[in-house]
């Protein structure tokens, strides 16, 4: 029998999904990859590959878990396995950087960014770009809004990589990013499964910069303020701009992303920015019940769908 395979490295973050699957009695199983060992010599197992790695996952001690993946994947398409969200999805997971690159490409609009490498040029770039206005500092690897921060001032900037609260990025890669003021301290974030709008959900930012939906986050996770009012904070709505979705499915298409949730903020002359592409997507349980909707509920259908296909691929041609 050919299995849906899940590959990730957050059991808490995998539950919601393995309800839908079991619901849907979909053969499945647990791919944990944060160690082991593979053979690149033997053929990997036939079945549909779900890449779900996190670019936080060095924050729960699993510090080359996304590297492990990239081989993993990269193995599994050299063997023509299918791979939802497969090594170029990864690749853009783990760098806002080639993010941005990739989102300017497909002709969205991102934040003015500017790359930095090594601590102590951060202040000298952050006075050359920003010196007149407020901007924010962020990991070029993050993952739930970890590491965001805002800063009004180039001195706040100094006097936090220098104080106790720093924190480095994993990959020695900083951002520092225009701040675009919103009419209201509210994000948006798109979610697509096979490709495709589904829902979006309307992030209340009052609490700071780290977003994470997961359910895990609200029942446990002390980084993550959506402890603090999670039936306020996030708020399913049905569609968002038709043009931007197009060109949002078009950019995911480019570059083979079949699962994704994409954040953006609108500034108060009407502006969007697209800043965050989450191919690893969570969804707010509580907001969906709101709402009357199953993100984990669709993407397990897609998923059973696309074991279907490759079932019937092998059938015929044995």
């Amino acid at each position: 029998m050919t299995h849906i395979y899940v590959i990730h490295e957050n059991a808490a973050w995998l539950e919601p999904l393995a309800d839908a699957l079991n619901a849907q009695a979909l053969p499945w199983r647990d791919w944990f990859l944060d160690r082991g060992v593979f053979d690149l010599s033997r053929q990997p197992p036939e079945g549909v590959f779900y890449n779900r790695m996190s670019a936080s996952s060095h924050t729960r001690g699993h510090r080359y878990a996304a590297e492990l993946t990239a081989a993993v994947l990269a193995w599994l398409e050299r063997h023509e396995r299918r791979v939802v969200n497969g090594s170029r999805a990864l690749d853009l997971e783990i760098s806002k950087a080639r993010q941005y690159a990739a989102l300017e490409a497909a002709g969205i609009r991102t934040p003015d960014t500017v790359l930095v490498a090594g601590k102590e040029l951060l202040v000298a770039a952050a006075q050359q770009n920003f010196g007149a206005g407020a901007f924010i500092l962020k990991p070029n690897r993050g993952g739930k809004g970890l590491g965001v921060r805002l800063f009004y001032t180039v001195d706040a900037l100094g006097s936090y990589i220098d104080g106790l609260d720093y924190e480095a990025p994993v990959d020695g890669l900083y951002l520092l990013q225009e701040y675009v003021r919103a009419q209201v301290p509210l994000i948006t974030r798109a979610e697509f499964i096979d490709g495709r709008f589904i829902y979006a959900v309307e992030v209340d930012t009052s609490d700071g910069f780290e977003l994470c939906p997961a359910d895990a986050c609200a029942v446990g996770d002390a980084a993550c303020p959506a402890t603090e009012a999670p039936l306020a904070k996030f708020t399913i709505v049905d569609d968002i701009d038709a043009g931007l979705k197009l060109r949002y499915e078009a950019f995911l298409s480019t570059n083979d992303i079949g699962v994704a949730g994409i954040e953006f903020v609108t500034d108060s002359a009407g502006a969007i920015y697209t800043y965050d592409v989450n191919t690893n997507t969570n969804y707010n349980r509580d907001a969906e019940a709101r709402a009357g909707r199953s993100a984990m509920s669709t993407l397990a259908r897609y998923l059973g769908a696309e074991l279907d296909r490759v079932s019937r691929r092998r059938d015929a041609a044995d």
